[in-house]
């Protein structure tokens, strides 16, 4: 028995006076209407309204069963409204996940934009640079740099790619020389960073010559975020490969040096993973194509001025 449906006929034909005017109003027959509140009368075990061949009258516990049924379909009118309103405006808050650095550089200015068109949308925005699990986690997108994703059931949107480049410090360099190839890198003090998708003692460079890989010796110095590599190579202690995400402030400011311009490393593709395309959030559609549009456009902004640094 569908309950709610038939308190629903039980208050039409309280405020119709009669089965058939409340059969009329529903679009379905007399016989409906009076078999649903006879149902609702054998489960309640109680009899709701006294009827005879020209009227009917409400008993008294079904006087206060119809106040609980209005109370009651209010709600459930209230709460469909709400929930259709999700999927037509943003509003409500939006927990988004991305990875560390990239999140720092990129993420951040775009929820600032965001949140200029979607004020009504509250961002909870966590930064880690492992990717969690979107459902146990509760999170709504998660923002994750990889070379590929597994089959995880998630919906994806590529949404560009970013690379690593060698730097060092103009003092290093002064110290102890420029590399011009990739092999003369086995000459140099590397920094090694760590993370989940490439060897630290392995750098593979893309360049003119297709792809050269280095074996790297003992490390001096490991480290798993990107801003701390960007620091350490900035402060003199030696090469490191470095996103460009993180690099472009150094590069900009003079504290690092971009070495092997022709040569690019560890290119990685930008996802957004979602849960779900059906019935979506207006909220998650909304920052899903709103990183669409911003992203692309930065990080090619951001690749074009490393262009121009490799120029100088």
């Amino acid at each position: 028995m569908d309950t709610l449906q038939n308190m629903r006929v039980f208050v039409r034909v309280v405020e119709a006076g009669s089965f058939t005017g409340a059969a009329q109003h529903l679009n379905t027959t007399t016989a409906y209407a009076s078999r649903a509140v006879s149902d609702l009368e054998a489960h309640l075990r109680t009899r709701l309204l006294n009827r005879t061949t020209r009227r009917i009258a409400l008993t008294e516990a079904g006087e206060r069963y119809l106040q609980r049924c209005e109370q009651i379909l209010a709600y459930v009118d209230q709460a469909e409204a709400e929930a259709s309103d999700a999927h037509a405006r943003p509003s409500g808050k939006l927990k988004v996940h991305a990875m560390t650095s990239f999140g720092q550089h990129y993420v951040v200015p775009a929820v600032g934009r965001y949140q200029e068109r979607y004020p009504e949308v509250h961002v909870e925005l966590t930064l880690a640079q492992r990717m969690p699990d979107l459902l146990d986690e509760g999170f709504d997108v998660s923002l994750t740099l990889a070379t590929g994703l597994p089959d995880s059931g998630l919906v994806s949107q590529r949404l560009g790619s970013a690379f690593s480049v060698a730097c060092a410090s103009p003092a290093y360099l002064e110290k102890h020389g420029v590399p011009h190839t990739p092999a003369d890198l086995e000459h140099h003090s590397c920094l090694q960073m760590v993370t989940p998708v490439f060897p630290p003692d392995k750098w593979t460079f893309d360049g003119p010559n297709g792809e050269e890989t280095i074996t790297l010796g003992p490390a001096t110095f490991q480290v798993n975020v990107a801003e701390a590599m960007a620091v350490a190579v900035a402060s003199g202690m030696g090469v490191g490969l470095i996103p460009i995400y993180s690099a472009i402030s150094g590069l900009r400011k003079g504290e690092l040096v971009r070495l092997l311009p022709d040569y690019t490393s560890q290119e990685m593709n930008l996802y957004a993973l979602y849960p779900s395309r059906q019935y979506l959030d207006a909220k998650i559609r909304t920052w899903i194509e709103h990183l669409r549009d911003e992203l692309p456009t930065t990080l090619a902004v951001d690749q074009a001025e490393l262009r121009e640094f490799a120029r100088t």
